[in-house]
């Protein structure tokens, strides 16, 4: 079984963490603020505070992962903030995956960021992931349809799992 590490582990990720984990998989899940730990070790993931705006926060918790499942495909804070978890932190995150002995990442291009930036946002994945050999998967599922999201999210990390 893998570990899998959620970035931004709200209510979906807690959703996804607790299917992961009821197939026997390891899951760490990512809340900025540790009030949410509880909920997130509730799921049956291992809760770290991590902030994805300041990655040094979240690269001690890539130990041991085997895919980054990254959902900020909803991600609700300025203009700026929201492009740049789609951007400059997307970018740098996958150039320091290489080094992190994680396998691949699965990034979540469907929400309500505007589509637009999930596109661009999907394109960096597949790019970095043909640059570095790394599988990657972009999902396209609409997370406002929970059933074919958390399908859509299993598929992807499948995918990135077997390769």
């Amino acid at each position: 079984m893998a570990r899998v590490l959620v970035v931004g582990c709200g209510g979906r990720g807690q959703a996804l963490a607790e299917d992961l984990a009821h197939d026997g998989h390891a899951v760490r899940g990512t809340s900025r603020d540790p009030v949410n730990l509880a909920a997130i070790e509730a799921s049956g993931a291992e809760g770290v505070q991590a902030d994805p705006d300041r990655l040094g926060t979240l690269m001690p918790h890539l130990a041991g992962v085997t895919v980054v499942c990254w959902l900020m495909g909803t991600a609700d804070a300025d203009e700026q903030s929201v492009l740049a978890l789609h951007t400059s932190r997307l970018e740098s995150l996958l150039a320091k995956l290489v080094d992190s002995g994680a396998r691949g990442l699965v990034y979540e291009g469907a929400g309500s960021v505007p589509a637009a930036v999930l596109v661009a946002g999907g394109e960096t994945t597949r790019a970095a992931g043909r640059g570095n050999r790394m599988p990657v998967a972009v999902t396209v599922d609409d997370p406002a349809d929970h059933a074919a999201w958390l399908s859509g999210m299993r598929a992807a990390i499948d995918t990135v799992l077997a390769r």
